[in-house]
């Protein structure tokens, strides 16, 4: 444990009036770190958070240090580095800008959800109807706002097999058969800060495209 200057509190009470004792120090150690902020006028550390689990519930504990740094000349200007440091690297862009040409490693374990709009969008860019493809190829699960109808299926019930869409023999191949007509959560989907992407890809390698997906079998007039 360390020690406890007792000079500076009785200066601190000296000085300010206020009565301090030892026992209202918290002298535990500041470790595990979990988060800083900063703001105009305080700096506030997370640090030695202790998660107990329960079957229905978590408890968290964790300490947190508030200072209020602006009359503290060494803190202002720690932070002032800070500041200019963010500004050096402002306009620095990550290395997985882009997704490696043929990865598709988000189109296995990922499942992407598919909204009314979506199946309509896939149904017409296969010519089937609403029903076949919502039928065919979602895995249907109920939205409290009705909007979403399920995610994408995948060739096998595994979480981690591909995406009944994806087309391709191996990483660096793959593409996607209804790029055209994609869910929307594929099309938000961004690289940066992916932790799945095959690295051994180069990102300047020459693909192409294969044979668009095609349905296994023919689809249905309407009304039959």
């Amino acid at each position: 444990m360390e020690t406890i200057d007792l000079i500076a509190l009785r200066s601190f009470t000296r000085e300010t009036g206020q009565p301090t004792h030892p026992e209202l120090l918290d002298t535990t150690p500041m470790e595990h770190v979990k988060e800083i902020e900063i703001d105009e006028e305080h700096v506030t550390i997370t640090y030695n958070q202790k998660t107990t689990r329960y079957y229905n519930a978590n408890e968290v504990v964790q300490r947190e240090w508030v200072y209020k740094y602006n009359d503290d000349p060494e803190f202002v200007a720690a932070i002032a580095r800070v500041i200019a440091l963010s500004r050096k690297h402002l306009k620095d862009l990550p290395e997985n800008l882009a997704c490696p040409p043929g990865c598709a490693e988000c189109c296995s374990g990922y499942e992407p959800f598919v909204s009314r709009a979506d199946a309509r969008r896939i149904a017409g860019h296969l010519k089937m109807t609403y029903t076949e493809a919502v039928d065919e190829y979602v895995v249907k699960r109920p939205s409290a706002d009705g909007y979403h109808l399920g995610w994408l299926r995948k060739v096998t019930d595994d979480v981690s097999a591909r995406c009944v869409f994806l087309k391709g023999s191996k990483s660096g191949h793959y593409y996607c058969g209804i790029y055209e007509a994609r869910p929307d959560d594929c099309r938000d989907f961004t690289p940066v800060g992916c932790q799945d992407v095959d690295e051994s890809l180069a990102r300047d390698a020459k693909f192409e495209i294969g044979s668009p997906f095609r349905p296994r079998r023919p689809a249905r007039r309407r009304g039959r």
